[in-house]
């Protein structure tokens, strides 16, 4: 008798163990359990220990750490006819553990999907060239649209970074030319606004040597110097400025008088030419004038 009690109160010992060990949960602080009670969706529990009835109570778990979704390779044609295939990342959490688990199925396999249809869907609606230089913005464009599709599910879409953009070789030679050409425009653009500012400065520093007798003098002397300090074999006789500015200037008023001849003579009117007889003038007197005598005749041989 006192063994049938002993194995009947093991028995139950063992079964009270099973169901408290049943019953009892631990959940991490970034754990949150959604609980059914026969069927029922109860209030969100955790963190901490949790107390449920066996076989009566079902409880899911819920994380709500943030995260990390590789979406896969996706092939599609930009608005300029272009295909790429395009590589992104995404990542995302759970904001509401009630609506994660009873309005979708698989909260993660649903986010991939949409992640991957919007991918695609904005990429086609753009051209190459915003694919490559505007990054960021379509960044923001795909996570405010995968987030509002997303939200009914308590899911909150933080990041969406393109990773990598893959397009064919014959589109990465045409990048490739038309970067260089562009490089090869603001070098000119560069080196032409140098030159005009050179010429201006030059411009500048000549009136001042112009109007100051001593500064050419100086400049001229620091020409001669910076010329017999170079390693070279050039033979510079060096001469006054006084004696040679006489020359400049009789050099340019040769130049000067040459042009004013060249203009006068241009000026005066070309006179006609035309029958001597009328350009001669006739006699004073009014009488006619004489004529011209007749040459003799040639004498002809055997003529006597």
């Amino acid at each position: 008798m006192i063994t049938a009690i002993i194995v009947i109160v093991v028995v139950l010992a063992a079964i009270g163990v099973t169901a408290l060990g049943a019953s009892v949960r631990v959940l991490r602080e970034y754990e949150r359990g959604v609980v059914f009670r026969l069927g029922r969706l109860m209030p969100p529990r955790g963190p901490g220990l949790i107390l449920l009835m066996p076989t009566i109570d079902r409880m899911v778990r819920v994380s709500l750490r943030t995260v990390t979704l590789t979406i896969p390779p996706q092939e599609t044609i930009t608005r300029d006819n272009i295909p790429v295939r395009v590589t992104a990342v995404a990542y995302y959490r759970v904001v509401e553990p009630r609506m994660a688990v009873t309005e979708v199925e698989n909260v993660h396999t649903a986010t991939v999907q949409i992640a991957q249809t919007t991918l695609r869907s904005v990429l086609g609606g753009v051209d190459l060239d915003h694919v490559l230089s505007e990054r960021e913005r379509l960044n923001e464009m795909l996570q405010r649209i995968i987030d509002t599709q997303t939200e009914p599910w308590g899911v909150k879409v933080t990041t969406v970074e393109i990773k990598d953009v893959e397009i064919p070789e014959r589109m990465q030679h045409a990048i490739a030319r038309q970067a260089e050409a562009e490089r090869e425009r603001r070098a000119k653009i560069i080196n032409s606004e140098g030159e005009f500012q050179a010429a201006a400065k030059l411009a500048e520093a000549g009136d001042v040597i112009g109007a100051n007798p001593t500064t050419l003098q100086l400049r001229y002397l620091q020409t001669l110097r910076e010329i017999g300090g170079s390693q070279n074999s050039t033979v510079v006789f060096p001469m006054p400025i006084d004696l040679i500015k006489p020359v400049l200037e009789a050099v340019q008023g040769a130049g000067g008088g040459a042009e004013d001849a060249t203009s006068e003579t241009r000026g005066q009117p070309e006179i006609e030419r035309g029958d001597s007889r009328e350009l001669s003038p006739g006699p004073s007197d009014g009488s006619p004038a004489p004529e011209a005598s007749e040459p003799d005749p040639v004498e002809r041989p055997g003529s006597a």
